[in-house]
């Protein structure tokens, strides 16, 4: 986009173009978001950048209207490259602080020089600059959003010292932090034992399927959907120690905003929570771009989301209960797993009182004690030894850069076949362009077409296949013949 495309989207305070550019005002040194309510500034004092920490990097602060920090992130492919993408996830969980941008360049496998580069076309800035910038953002919430003392917003942002917090807020907004507290509209509910945020996304989205999709695979005591609601347990490895906690998600009507309530055992690991949670509701995907990608498959379901995951293992041992069997019995074997070997956790919800097991916990299991819970040997050793990988670190299945690479590791385990290993590539590694020609339903939709033709016809659907398998699984579900233009195709 040229600068009279980006000043043409701003007058229409396009929600599409939300999060993915900001508009810095050089008359009051001021950036905003695309969607900013404020009086539109002359197009000579606008000037736009691709990130919020670009955009802070340029000498702009931001906004107390439309406030930046509640913009929807990147989606996959919005961020450029993988390599970002696993990049960015890893900053949010304090490896760079822990390793340095040459640690987190070995991480990813590239050169500090090929890092730095990508971060510079993705974001216009250095990866320390993005870091710094993510902290302060989040700190501005915090201090907008609760009544936190400074000492818990500072450390809850990822700032090693409260007074190393103060200096850089001053410096880059111009402002100290109770100055921002002071400016904010309303304040928050008086709380001890959570948060509450605003997550924004993209409209539209479709939370009716999405809430009745965990709804139907929801495990016992792990999480629960009720009234609108989403909430479930969580662990989160902080300095050595293990986290625990809750969330809850509600979607708030007629407004691109879901409300989030986080337990506060979590804060220290609060940037990690944000991410897992935009990354199992899939908060930060493009639907326009999606809808346009995937043509007429999706119009009859606007705002279709892929759903995630917040633990890449969870959802690996999930995929192998349910692999042959329907949802409602993998539901239930589930839930027994939890009940056995999941650790307790307190929590507001009477539902949700345990945690999914751990590797270690599941590594540490015989065959035939995993296979009493009524699921085959094959099974229980896959999962046992997926676990046993997994806690001796030589499969990763969170932070995965060469997602080809990683599927192929899934596959050599046995009982893991490809759909097993696509399907944990979707939700795991929020992949948007896994594809399952071999899947029971994709089969029965395209008879006439044998593997390598169902293969070669999603071609169409790229880069969009994962979100392509669901749409296809919604028409079967729902009895939706498929466009004509479709089922004429050859073989």
């Amino acid at each position: 986009m040229d600068n009279a495309q980006y000043y043409s989207a701003l007058l229409a305070r396009d929600r599409k173009f939300d999060g993915r550019f900001f508009v810095g005002v050089t008359s009051t040194s001021i950036y905003c978001r695309p969607v900013c309510r404020v009086k539109t500034p002359k197009s000579e004092n606008c000037r736009f950048f691709g990130s919020a920490a670009a955009a802070e990097q340029a000498g702009f602060r931001p906004c107390l209207r439309c406030r930046p920090e509640l913009a929807p992130g990147l989606s996959p492919l919005d961020a450029g490259s993988r390599y970002v993408q696993v990049a960015t996830t890893l900053i949010g969980r304090g490896y760079l602080s822990e390793a340095g941008c040459e640690g987190l360049a070995q991480r990813l496998g590239i050169t500090d020089r090929h890092l730095r580069r990508l971060f510079a076309e993705s974001f216009g800035v250095s990866p320390v600059e993005y870091a710094q910038s993510q902290r302060l953002l989040l700190a501005k919430r915090l201090l907008m959003d609760t009544d936190l003392p400074m000492t818990d917003v500072a450390f809850a942002a990822g700032f090693g010292s409260v007074r190393r917090f103060n200096e850089l807020f001053v410096s880059r907004y111009r402002l100290n932090p109770g100055e921002i507290r002071k400016k904010r509209e309303t304040s928050p509910e008086a709380v001890a034992d959570h948060v509450r945020f605003k997550l924004a996304y993209r409209p539209p989205y479709d939370w009716a399927w999405m809430l009745q999709f965990w709804a139907d695979r929801s495990i016992a005591g792990l999480e629960s959907v009720a009234g609108g609601t989403y909430c479930r347990s969580l662990s989160l490895p902080h300095q050595g120690s293990m986290l625990t906690g809750w969330y809850a998600l509600t979607p708030i009507p007629d407004e691109p905003t879901v409300q989030v309530t986080i337990s506060v055992s979590l804060l220290p690991v609060l940037t990690v929570v944000l991410q897992l949670i935009r990354r199992q509701f899939d908060l930060d995907a493009s639907p326009d771009e999606i809808a346009h990608g995937l043509g007429m498959l999706a119009d009859a379901y606007p705002g279709s989301r892929l759903p995630g995951t917040v633990s890449g293992f969870e959802v690996a041992v999930r995929t192998i209960f349910e692999q042959v069997i329907s949802t409602q019995a993998a539901r239930r074997l589930l839930g027994g797993l939890v009940a056995l070997y999941g650790e307790g956790v307190e929590t507001p919800s009477e539902a949700v009182n345990r945690l999914f097991p751990t590797p270690a916990v599941l590594a540490g299991l015989e065959v035939e004690e995993l296979a009493a819970l009524k699921i085959t040997r094959q099974k229980a050793a896959a999962i046992i030894a997926l676990a046993k990988q997994v806690e001796a670190g030589t499969l990763e299945l969170d932070h995965v850069v060469d997602v080809a690479e990683a599927t192929r590791q899934l596959q050599a385990i046995e009982g893991i076949g490809p759909w097993s290993a696509n399907y944990i590539a979707m939700r795991a590694w929020a992949w948007p362009d896994a594809y399952l020609p071999d899947d029971y339903v994709v089969k029965k939709l395209f008879p006439q077409h044998r593997t390598r033709a169902r293969e070669a016809m999603s071609s169409q659907w790229r880069p969009w296949r994962s979100y392509a398998v669901f749409l296809l699984w919604r028409h079967w579900v729902d009895q939706r013949p498929l466009p004509d233009a479709y089922l004429n195709q050859e073989a």
